[in-house]
């Protein structure tokens, strides 16, 4: 019975030792496998082939860099108005001019200060419109309004003597611009009359800064025609294209623009960084958006602009052709120059 019971002990002995045995493999071995299995065929199978949240993560790189570069052309499309920084040199102890023009749709005038180094500064200017040119008006009115023209001139204190008349090339397609030329002859005036070209060449003399003479170019939208002009080693080249008033004829926008454009091409490739404008529909433009009393106003593109009026809205036609074929991103208004002050520049 002893032997039995010290051979029970033995056996129920390793019963047990093989039970917790079988049992540390099944149950606790099992269950540190389950904890570690997950981790290790995480690791694994993300070292041969991406999983689907790591495919989606790509394809937003991917959506954000297209976001990104759409972003970019956007702005590089509609990119701010640069900077234009440039300070005209001031006359010195200069001599007060004045000049009348007789333009396609009224009479401007113009008092400059200009030294013997033809450095000149705008003293005062007055634009308006008459009713001249649409044959409204006598040949009394006529006299009267260049009389005031004339007497405020005088009061401000230029000499007779320097006071000139011109007249623009597109005043003299209008009609009633003889009689003007006919009431200002018996004043005792001289009329100056200028053709196309000369009129961009004095553009030109008037708005474009030294600096700028080897890589811009000048553009005049004028209300009877558009001059476009550039400097030329020593000599100016002008072309004359279709002006603001083409939609009162009927000519339709696309033959305007595409003729304007041909003749914009014309500018020589190392004369598009800048492009220095002037004319009616360009101070219309100038307008909304000058800042302070800035000379120099950097126009928006021409997409920017809705217009109403039809004379703006053909001249925006042209800057868009004009734009459209230099390239030139920088159309820079002089609020102060004009043709005619270029005319003053010539004479000693």
């Amino acid at each position: 019975m002893q032997r039995l019971t010290v051979a029970g002990r033995l056996l129920i002995t390793a019963l047990i030792l093989a039970a917790a045995f079988f049992a540390f493999r099944y149950f606790g071995g099992n269950a540190a496998l389950r904890k570690l299995a997950p981790k290790d065929k995480e690791y694994s199978e993300s070292q041969t082939m991406p999983r689907a949240d790591d495919k989606t993560a790509e394809g937003a790189v991917e959506e954000s860099s297209a976001s990104s570069s759409g972003s970019s052309e956007s702005e590089a499309t509609d990119q701010p108005r640069q900077a234009f920084s440039y300070t005209a040199p001031e006359p010195q102890n200069g001599q007060l001019k004045g000049v009348v023009e007789l333009g396609a749709s009224g009479f401007n005038s113009f008092i400059v200060r200009i030294d013997d180094q033809k450095r000149w500064k705008l003293e005062k200017a007055e634009f308006g419109n008459s009713l001249v040119l649409e044959n409204m008006a006598s040949d009394d009115d006529i006299r009267s309004g260049l009389k005031s023209y004339i007497g405020k001139m005088l009061d401000y204190g230029v000499g007779g003597r320097n006071i000139q008349f011109v007249v623009s090339s597109g005043a003299i397609k209008a009609e009633g611009t003889q009689k003007i030329i006919k009431a200002l002859k018996s004043l005792n005036y001289v009329v100056n009359t200028v053709t196309p070209e000369q009129e961009g060449s004095l553009g030109l003399r008037s708005v474009l800064p030294p600096d700028y003479a080897d890589n811009s170019f000048v553009t005049d939208i004028g209300s009877g025609n558009t001059k476009i002009s550039w400097k030329q080693g020593e000599s100016i080249k002008a072309l004359e294209t279709y002006g603001a008033k083409y939609y009162s004829n009927g000519t339709s926008d696309e033959i305007v623009a595409t003729e304007v454009a041909a003749k914009a091409k014309q500018v020589p490739t190392d004369h598009r960084k800048t492009c220095f404008i002037i004319g009616g529909v360009p101070f219309e433009l100038a307008k909304s958006v000058r800042k302070g009393k800035e000379r120099y106003t950097v126009l928006d593109a021409p997409s920017a602009y809705k217009l109403e009026n039809a004379k703006s809205k053909s001249g925006l036609n042209i800057y868009k052709a004009i734009a459209d074929a230099t390239g030139c991103n920088q159309f820079v208004f002089d609020w102060d120059a004009n043709f005619t002050i270029g005319y003053l520049l010539t004479l000693k």
